[in-house]
């Protein structure tokens, strides 16, 4: 009788008794009146949202983890992955608690409102647009370097990217993500898939298809690396981008059936994305050393780069659409909030949902046909972005709820959490603007080369 007491409380005290639970199927504090007659959005299991969850990360980031390896060293790049891990699931773990004490959020810009008023909410709301069509331009980008090597270049590769856009904003207009969970299932298994093959295949092999092919040839994977500040920083953002997936977990909690399975849910796909991006990292670069490709995939040579990349080419696919259609439901939402439109198979419901997922694209594919070096664009992303949607809200939402206590009993627990939050807080800047400044340095190095890729480029982009 004591725990169900105590459980009882600790429900009471989240905002989460079981009858709001069941109560929220009807009624949502985000969705509004949720019937029979329109999309259900709150119809995401635990392990469904463990899966989007990880689908949002996996898929770009990991094809670059190895080539971070290389600026950085094997114990260098392992201890940085580790620390972006662990402050990046600790950010993801503050959304879930945060969300549980105000169920009206659905978005970062809801952060922004109560931490900053209007200007923090348009702030944080076009920031989190901005964030996550760059990453589907990435996602487009690595959707043509699959198709260009499937098909040994088949035709331009402009054509590729428009093809990828089209496919993907298809795909993305799917209403909610319950419905997109199963294709976040096929996705994740392919692309897993196809990086497990491309890790073997090089250990397998003697030696990888950038490096020279007369003689014998030895793997030069350093253990520290010896690397410059615009290199370093530049691993470091994409290494950030690899885990760059939190701003979306405001959405998918929204979208559960029960947001208290939250955490069961983090736990899975924190553990599952860090133990291979570790493995993957390791091994990749070991064979490899300074010859490896990005994306990784290209690693293992021809004849393997097109068994990975048709693996790949699925969980591409999926990445994508929901990069996609993320910022999309965020602006569709904002813009028919407290509308029947919302919830009901309206004219302007549908209307207003194709338009959002079809800009979204459009803007997406320009970004992608405009900044063609896929590790460039990673990295960029994620310094710009990335971290600045990782790092500092997360810190910032906890010292929100848990500042006023400070001021009633100041433990040693509380003193260390505003000292944690504080050097998350630094930690992000410095990345941001060390990160960013890296990333526009090697653009331009990329376009100045001879033969570099250039916007709009008809160019074999798979070739390493």
């Amino acid at each position: 009788m004591s725990s169900e007491s105590e459980k009882k409380k600790q429900e009471e005290a989240l905002g989460a008794t079981t009858s709001d639970v069941e109560s929220s199927y009807s009624h949502d504090a985000v969705f509004g009146e949720i019937t029979a007659a329109g999309p259900n959005y709150r119809n995401v299991g635990w392990l469904g949202t463990a899966v989007l969850m990880m689908k949002t990360q996996i898929g770009l980031g990991v094809l670059s983890i190895p080539v971070a390896f290389d600026a950085l060293g094997i114990i260098p790049g392992m201890i940085c992955l580790i620390a972006i891990a662990g402050i990046t699931t600790w950010s993801d773990y503050i959304i879930g608690v945060f969300k549980l004490r105000h169920r009206e959020v659905y978005g970062i810009d809801d952060v922004g409102q109560m931490l900053f008023g209007k200007i923090g909410r348009i702030g944080f709301g076009i920031a989190f647009v901005l964030w996550w069509t760059f990453v589907a331009g990435s996602g487009m980008l690595g959707i043509s370097i699959g198709l260009n090597a499937v098909s040994s270049h088949a035709t331009c590769t402009a054509v590729f990217v428009a093809v990828s856009a089209i496919v993907t904003c298809i795909l993305s207009s799917i209403q909610t993500l319950g419905r997109i969970s199963w294709l976040a299932w096929v996705g994740l298994s392919c692309i897993l898939t196809s990086i497990l093959i491309v890790t073997i295949a090089v250990g397998i092999q003697n030696r990888p298809s950038a490096a020279p092919q007369a003689g014998v040839w030895v793997s030069d994977y350093k253990i520290i690396g010896s690397t410059t500040f615009v290199d370093a920083t530049t691993a470091l953002s994409t290494m950030v981008f690899a885990y760059a997936g939190t701003p979306a977990f405001f959405s998918i909690a929204s979208e559960m059936r029960d947001p208290r399975h939250y955490g069961r849910s983090l736990i899975v796909c924190q553990s599952v994305v860090t133990g291979f991006y570790i493995v993957v990292g390791i091994v990749v670069y070991y064979y490899c050393g300074s010859y490896v490709s990005s994306p990784a995939l290209g690693s293992a040579g021809p004849t393997m780069k097109k068994v990975s990349y048709g693996f790949a080419l699925p969980g591409l696919l999926a990445s994508t659409l929901i990069f996609i259609h993320l910022p999309a439901k965020y602006i569709f939402v904002r813009i028919l909030q407290g509308s029947k439109h919302l919830t009901a198979n309206t004219f302007v419901h549908w209307g207003s949902w194709l338009g959002c997922t079809i800009g979204i694209a459009v803007f997406a594919y320009i970004i992608a046909s405009a900044i063609p070096v896929f590790g460039d664009l990673v990295s960029l992303v994620g310094a710009l972005m990335g971290t600045p949607m990782c790092f500092h809200p997360m810190a910032s939402m906890w010292l929100y709820d848990n500042w006023a206590q400070g001021k009633v009993l100041r433990t040693t627990r509380w003193t260390l959490m505003v000292g944690w939050c504080m050097f998350v807080i630094l930690a992000g800047t410095f990345l941001m603007i060390g990160g960013t400044y890296g990333s526009i340095v090697s653009i331009i190095d990329s376009y100045k080369k001879s033969g570099g890729s250039a916007a709009w480029s008809c160019a074999d982009n798979s070739v390493a």
